[in-house]
């Protein structure tokens, strides 16, 4: 029995997740949901998924715009296990309603706030404690790409306090509304930034404080990281914990990575689909122990890296896979995620 799943919001991360799902063989895509006409809509139904909309009264909409829909967000509840909300964030309270009334289980993205559930997940910190669970929430993408590689770190040498700085897109690259264009914009200016209390809603026990910019960029985040860490290591023994990682890609500048077009580059000619790249990017020529402390810097593919831990936190839910590691395999493999 393959596991139904449904989208509702097929958007940047709606339709990544999607053609996830659909790649994995244990899983499949019962519906999409959009709440107006688009190309995306469009697309959905060439790539085989059924179209549905989110209310009754956008039927008329996409009937004008000769897009077949298969019924409503309702109707597609009756016939899923568990469902993406990829819908713009502070709408999750709403639908989580709705979700109850027709007993199906839902994940949340990171744009909602970790009280809707209760419960965030990350594959590797945290899997087993989503088996069976109705709801939970995948941290955002630069929540993902922290909890990665601190998770890593903690349980290999133990950290004592992280201190991070977040060079933050301004939008994603088919956003025409959002800027800025030729700003650096403190985000917030009232310190610190949210992502550190992200961390803690699935590594509690860490220290950390987190500051972010928003920078004039569609492509990837960038985080500086200052960490001190409990046990004296080397460059060398922090390199060869991330090189076992499943979901951490170390590059170098020299072999010309030195930025994140260049990153996204590496992307395209790796052939992955739309360009993702869905592990953190993570220089080895920059990880350097300094005066007992270690820094480093990643890059974060915003549109992208949350959709594996999706899979995963699919496959805890509905109790598909007890173990963690053996999902991120699966997922991984599906995907073309090489392992380590």
């Amino acid at each position: 029995m393959k596991a139904k799943v449904a989208i509702n919001g097929y958007g940047t991360i709606g339709k990544r997740v999607a053609d996830a799902v659909a790649a994995q063989d244990d899983m499949e895509v019962v519906g999409v949901v959009k709440t107006r006409p688009s190309f995306e809509a469009r697309i959905a139904l060439e790539k085989g998924f059924a179209l549905y909309t989110a209310a009754k009264e956008n039927i008329e909409d996409f009937k004008k715009s000769k897009i077949e829909v298969s019924g409503t967000l309702e109707e597609l509840l009756d016939k899923a296990d568990i469902m993406i909300d990829a819908t713009p964030g502070d709408t999750g309270e709403e639908y989580k309603k709705l979700y109850e009334k027709h007993g199906v289980k839902a994940i949340w993205e990171g744009g909602e706030e970790h009280e809707l559930t209760g419960f965030s997940f990350n594959s590797e910190a945290n899997y087993s404690d989503a088996l069976g669970r109705d709801f939970a929430r995948v941290v955002s993408c630069n929540t993902t790409g922290l909890v990665r590689v601190l998770y890593a770190l903690d349980i290999s040498f133990g950290v004592r306090k992280a201190r991070v700085t977040l060079m933050r897109r301004a939008a994603d690259p088919n956003d025409i509304k959002t800027g800025p264009i030729n700003a650096l914009i403190p985000d917030p200016i009232k310190l610190p930034s949210h992502h550190g209390p992200d961390v803690n809603s699935i590594l509690p026990d860490i220290d950390i404080t987190t500051m972010a910019v928003k920078t004039s960029t569609t492509l990837m985040h960038l985080h500086a990281l200052n960490i001190e860490l409990k046990k004296p290591c080397k460059e060398d023994d922090i390199i060869k914990v991330f090189e076992k990682r499943p979901r951490i890609m170390l590059v170098s500048s020299k072999d010309r990575i030195k930025s994140t077009a260049e990153a996204m580059e590496l992307a395209k000619d790796m052939g992955r689909p739309r360009g993702d790249m869905w592990e953190n990017v993570v220089w080895k020529d920059s990880i350097a122990i300094n005066k007992g402390e270690l820094y480093f810097f990643q890059a974060i593919h915003q549109e992208s890296d949350v959709v594996p831990e999706n899979v995963d936190a699919i496959r805890a839910m509905i109790e598909m896979e007890k173990d963690g590691a053996s999902s991120i395999k699966k997922t991984n493999k599906a995907l073309g995620i090489k392992s380590n």
